[in-house]
């Protein structure tokens, strides 16, 4: 790749707190007074959700309410509950992280999604909608996804997102007492236009039947 020159760069802001809205969901920003409850009765029961989690699980609502306060004050990270157009409830959350604003270099993470919002429409678009504002609201140059390396649903979501695999961090973390290899991925501004396109393009209505059902897949649009 030729050399850019950054001469004129100046560092970016940070990602607003702020709501995003989309066709099938909107994002708000994290707030444990609006959304624990309904967290907990998503995520309530299912353990397994939290398996390559830094937290959790959570044994009862105050435990769960009280990590989501320690979340929405963060100040290295940025979060948002995902609410479901048509639903009213957060039924899960994901973060901006590892924020660099003066290389124009943020990160996606900490992404909680509940059984009924997994494989979804509205979780994917909250995924469009955090890359959109990173692109084009702030001009980033550099958008990041990392999970663990044995995470193969998270590697899959991240290659079909369109963030491009970039190696293996070995040794990178101890998690839960357990040694975490991290499988690095991003998406850059020069590829940002073609993505935008192809996420377009699967979320246009003609693309989805009278139930909701996707037509083609995501993977099916090249942008």
């Amino acid at each position: 790749m030729p050399r850019k020159d950054l001469t004129n760069w100046t560092p970016r802001s940070l990602p607003r707190r702020e709501p995003m809205e989309g066709r099938t969901v909107r994002l708000e920003p994290l707030d444990a007074a609006r959304h624990a409850a309904p967290l907990w009765q998503a995520l309530n029961g299912h353990d397994d959700v939290w398996q390559w989690m830094f937290d959790g699980p959570y044994g009862t609502e105050a435990e769960l309410t009280a990590a989501i306060e320690r979340k929405q004050s963060a100040v290295d990270q940025i979060f948002y509950a995902i609410v479901p157009a048509g639903s009213g409830h957060a039924a899960g959350y994901a973060s901006y992280l590892r924020m660099e604003p003066a290389h124009g270099v943020i990160e996606v993470g900490n992404i909680q999604l509940s059984p009924a919002l997994q494989r979804t429409t509205a979780a994917t678009e909250a995924m469009f909608l955090m890359a959109r504002h990173v692109f084009e609201d702030l001009g980033y140059r550099r958008y990041e996804w990392k999970c663990n390396a044995l995470n193969q649903p998270s590697r899959a979501a991240a290659q079909r997102l369109g963030f491009a695999f970039e190696g293996v961090f070995r040794q990178h973390m101890i998690i839960k007492g357990q040694n975490r290899d991290t499988a690095w991925f991003a998406m850059v501004d020069q590829e940002w236009p073609a993505q935008r396109a192809r996420f377009e393009a699967w979320l246009d209505a003609e693309n989805f039947d009278g139930e909701g059902r996707q037509r083609l897949p995501l993977a099916s649009f090249t942008g």
